[in-house]
């Protein structure tokens, strides 16, 4: 009796054990076929906005190394993190990070490149009235104009006279320059070049014209910047000097200071400190931003 009682529970024993491995190994596979999926569209969302950004910043690098250094950052400093501080929170943050950072830099980029190309284009418009004056006609005057000036005007003005030489129609050449270069700025240069060719004129002293303004208007914008500057920085020290002086007197009265981060009392002021340090700045920040 004995011997059938244990045939019979080595029985249930084996079965329940295949039971579990059955289901653990469908777990398994539902699981690797949605993380298959999740990955491949993150790889194919990544790889589409990348090669996107790095097209439209005339940067030709491809798109799937770029999504390969991203997994292996996305893999690699979160592990990294995890060993020095053994923290969930900060693997957590770092891991965000990872993901974020990429479109923030695609962004900075891409206004970076933005401001160069308004800081050229009061100089490149001088330059291509100043050919047309001397007889030379519109491409040849931007002919001129990209072999004088640097990237990355240059890179779009290229780009326009190669699509006019393929016979693209200007006004749709001009469109994609436009959407291409989504500045107030330029777009005042393609509104004169349409009036000019609908209705006629000298156009040559509507570009000298229409520079002279974009320089004018950019030395306004510079004294602005310069006349706000010091309202801005005391914006950020008047933020960071209590933050600071809290964390020396945390470090000097580290008792009297533990009722601020252990009480009830202490959580309600920083919550008051926070909202109003908050406000502070962002009423500074508004106060000291001025549209031009």
């Amino acid at each position: 009796m004995e011997f059938l009682w244990d045939l019979t529970a080595d029985g249930l024993f084996a079965g329940t054990a295949l039971l579990v491995f059955v289901a653990a190994a469908m777990l398994w596979f539902v699981v690797a076929r949605a993380a298959q999926g999740a990955i491949e569209d993150y790889q194919e969302t990544f790889t589409a906005t990348a090669s996107a950004n790095m097209s439209d910043m005339f940067l030709f690098i491809d798109p799937a190394r770029l999504f390969v250094i991203n997994v292996v950052a996305m893999v690699l400093l979160p592990l990294l993190v995890w060993l020095l501080t053994r923290d969930v929170p900060a693997t957590l943050v770092m891991l965000g990070l990872v993901v974020v950072l990429p479109s923030f830099f695609y962004r900075r980029m891409r206004a970076q490149r933005l401001k160069r190309i308004e800081a050229q284009l009061p100089d490149a418009l001088a330059m291509v009235a100043g050919s047309m004056r001397a007889g030379a006609s519109l491409n040849i005057a931007l002919e001129s104009m990209v072999k004088e000036q640097a990237p990355p005007i240059t890179q779009e003005f290229e780009l326009f006279l190669k699509e006019q030489r393929l016979g693209v129609d200007f006004e749709v050449s001009m469109a994609h320059m436009e959407a291409r270069i989504p500045l107030q700025d330029f777009s005042m240069l393609v509104t004169a070049l349409r009036i000019n060719r609908e209705v006629g004129g000298n156009l040559a002293d509507t570009i000298e014209s229409l520079g002279e303004t974009l320089r004018r208007k950019a030395m306004m914008e510079g004294k602005i910047r310069s006349l706000t500057a010091q309202g801005k920085l005391q914006g950020i020290v008047m933020t960071g000097l209590p933050v600071l002086l809290g964390i020396l007197l945390n470090f000097m009265e580290p008792e009297a200071m533990s009722q601020l981060w252990t009480t009830p009392m202490g959580w309600a002021v920083l919550g008051v400190i926070i909202v109003m340090e908050a406000l502070g700045f962002f009423m500074i920040r508004k106060i000291t931003t001025i549209d031009v």
